[in-house]
């Protein structure tokens, strides 16, 4: 019995090793999944790259360990709006704009523009004048405190700044300040005075002047360096509330398939109308169709096609197989299951959506940085290249960006005659491709002809395979391979160069998701607007006078929507 029960405990000792074993690893896991979230927040991952700023803004370097990571923050993340250098009104390239003249938006994007309308008046003008009189002291007491007949001034003048910097480092407006301000400041004014008043050495005032002059602007350009980074993360990071309803969605699709149903016959009939839409965010998509199909004539000619990633591909599923859009019908598809003859799988084998540009041009002469100028851009992406091998049994596809709303019926473009032209696109001639041209290399091409933007497109697909636009492509983004920021937008202009029809300006208003400015006239009467730009309107950046136009056709009472707190 005994040699039983030894035989017994000795069969539990490995298991309770094992259980340890166990245990430890899961806390093990534990702690990784909260670390690599945090490594990867703060830039430890060296593959941390948005999406689109792949050229890095180059900045002025600030001393401290703080200014230079965030620098580094600032370069991984990058503009989210690709950048192509600044070009010359006049004379094509001119060179970059001096970091020091150019201006902010060149230097941090639509955060400039979002930073000027969200600024905030402070009261601080008594805040202001003790860090002046903070300033001076500092100049002066290391000059006064080499003299030895003025050690009291050198003692008051250590006291005096040792006050003020301890109620600065308290105090951001004049409401924060102490009662007894007034007298502290009246004490460093006279201690000030006398200072002036020392036959002490000019070069060493001057010279610690600069110092501290040079101290502050390193650290004004450290916050605004943090503030920007701040401004991108918000803009690139899913929302907490999006992020819950994929997930909720996803999981509500693995239970209960009862509802999957489609109508394969629709989705390739050629005599109906049919929308293509990129989008890996279920909200957007959604108000896109739902505006376009409420605007519309007849629904039941409707046909719809999100193309989404792996990650939201059942998300997307379930919300268009829970929701019906009047008579329209909707097509899901995981562009990552689609086979093509036209890329390589290892360099495209993701969704990847309209790829949005910022292009700066400033004067060939000397004028002020002060008159230069930014143009945003957003352009097909690689996975727009494969539609002729996605919808071989159609003929005419109209593509629609994730960010828009229609305001009208767009029944009218399914019969645009365009003239045997591949593409049908607002023109944006601000940008030519002769002020490109020292991008294009030797590439052959009209300098007169206008650049075009993606948000609403016609697209003759027949016309496409005839002329193998996917191939001619493919060919020119590995000519411009190395030009890494705009071979998606060179490689596009120069594809459909003299193939692009173009739309009336009234059919699509660009802007609404950077230029505060825009005519609410002209946003009324527009068949379609385009939120092109950082500030989307289901982001809290987004700006606030336009959202009303794209939240009206957002259903906010969905159970899902309320469950995960989406309000936009």
């Amino acid at each position: 019995m005994k040699g039983g029960g030894g035989g017994g405990g000795g069969g539990v000792a490995p298991a309770k090793r094992r259980w340890r074993g166990l245990a430890i690893g899961v806390l093990f896991l534990v702690v990784l999944s909260m670390l690599v979230p945090l490594g990867f927040l703060l830039g430890l991952h060296n593959g941390f790259h948005s999406a689109a700023g792949i050229m890095p803004l180059q900045h002025t370097s600030s001393p401290g360990d703080r200014s230079s990571h965030i620098d580094s923050l600032v370069r991984k993340l990058g503009p989210t709006l690709q950048k192509i250098s600044s070009i010359s009104d006049k004379a094509g390239m001119k060179g970059h704009v001096d970091e020091s003249e150019g201006l902010c938006e060149l230097k941090y994007g639509s955060y400039c523009i979002w930073h000027e309308e969200n600024r905030e008046e402070m009261k601080d003008s008594k805040v202001k004048k003790l860090k002046d009189q903070l300033f001076v002291a500092r100049a002066y007491f290391p000059s006064i405190a080499k003299v030895p007949a003025q050690s009291k001034l050198s003692r008051e003048l250590r006291q005096n700044i040792q006050e003020l910097e301890r109620v600065l480092s308290e105090s951001t407006t004049d409401a924060d300040l102490p009662p007894e301000i007034e007298k502290k400041s009246r004490r460093m004014e006279a201690a000030i005075a006398r200072a002036k008043s020392v036959s002490v050495d000019c070069n060493n005032v001057d010279k610690k002047l600069r110092q501290i002059f040079d101290l502050t602007e390193d650290e004004a350009n450290f916050h605004m360096k943090q503030s920007a980074f701040l401004y991108q993360l918000a803009v690139q990071t899913m929302p907490k509330s999006l992020h819950c309803l994929s997930m909720r969605l996803t999981v509500e699709y693995f239970k209960d398939h009862s509802f999957d149903k489609e109508l394969p016959e629709k989705f390739s009939d050629p005599t109906l109308q049919h929308y293509v839409i990129f989008s890996n965010n279920v909200i957007a998509s959604s108000v896109v169709i739902n505006s376009t199909v409420m605007h519309a004539r007849e629904s039941m000619n409707l046909v719809f096609h999100v193309l989404t990633d792996g990650q939201n591909y059942f998300a997307m599923k379930l919300w268009f197989l829970k929701n019906t859009f009047k008579d329209a019908v909707i097509q899901v598809l995981n562009i990552e299951h689609l086979n093509s003859e036209y890329y390589d799988k290892a360099t495209l084998s993701h969704l990847t959506l309209p790829v949005e540009f910022r292009v700066s041009f400033h004067s060939s002469d000397n004028a002020p940085a002060i008159h230069d100028r930014t143009q945003y851009l957003s352009i097909f992406s690689h996975s727009h290249y494969l539609l002729p091998e996605i919808f071989r049994n159609l003929e005419k596809v109209v593509v629609l960006d994730d960010d828009v709303v229609v305001q009208q019926d767009l029944s009218a473009l399914r019969s645009l005659d365009m003239a045997g032209k591949v593409i049908g696109a607002v023109q944006i001639c601000s940008v030519r491709l002769g002020q490109l041209r020292s991008y294009l290399g030797g590439s052959s091409f009209d300098k007169n002809s206008c650049s075009w933007m993606s948000g609403l497109n016609v697209i003759d697909l027949v016309m496409w395979r005839e002329l193998g636009i996917s191939e001619t492509y493919w060919k020119l983004v590995k000519e411009k391979v190395s030009m890494k920021e705009g071979s998606a937008l060179l490689a596009s202009l120069l594809t459909f160069q003299d193939l692009v029809y173009a739309l009336d300006s009234v059919w699509v208003l660009s802007g609404l998701g950077h230029d505060y400015g825009l005519n609410i006239e002209g946003i009324e009467k527009a068949a379609v607007l385009h939120y092109n730009g950082n500030m989307k309107p289901w982001l809290d950046l987004g700006i606030p006078k336009y959202k009303a136009y794209w939240k009206k056709f957002l259903n906010q009472e969905d159970q899902f929507l309320s469950e995960c707190n989406v309000n936009p």
